[in-house]
């Protein structure tokens, strides 16, 4: 419903709106900087434009970020965590709006990530940065 709504929504406010979604659905336990690492991909994502040129086309991208693979009947129940992502969504979005040069980066060059526990295909043979239960990777 929430992502749905984004379309009504000016593009500002759609993008924090996807953003802070994609940050609850997949790093709500993690602690701020994995969470503000998984922003900073779905940033970078949109910067480069392969796989959409606003955040919500980057983050409903089909089978990239948990947008697209959780039930749309999902809930977001945690208010208190749906705020924080709210907020690292805004200060990601905020540091992607200044100077390449003056970005605050935590997992330079990194497009992808998964959970520790898994080893995609196309992660092997890569060096990755951890952070949290996450593991970042440069791909493309």
């Amino acid at each position: 419903m929430l992502l749905w709504l984004t379309s009504l929504l000016p593009q500002p406010v759609a993008d924090q709106a996807c953003l802070a979604t994609t940050v609850y659905l997949e790093a709500r336990s993690e602690p701020t900087l994995g969470q503000l690492a998984v922003a900073e991909v779905a940033m970078r994502r949109r910067e480069r434009g392969r796989w959409g040129d606003t955040v919500c086309k980057v983050v409903t991208a089909p089978h990239q970020f948990a947008t697209t693979t959780t039930p749309g009947s999902f809930d977001i129940t945690n208010l208190e965590a749906f705020h924080k992502a709210w907020r690292i969504a805004g200060r990601s979005i905020r540091n992607w709006q200044l100077p390449i040069a003056e970005r605050k980066m935590l997992v330079p060059r990194a497009d992808h990530f998964a959970t520790v526990a898994i080893t995609p295909t196309w992660s092997v043979n890569r060096a990755g940065t951890t952070i949290g239960e996450h593991r970042f990777y440069a791909v493309n």
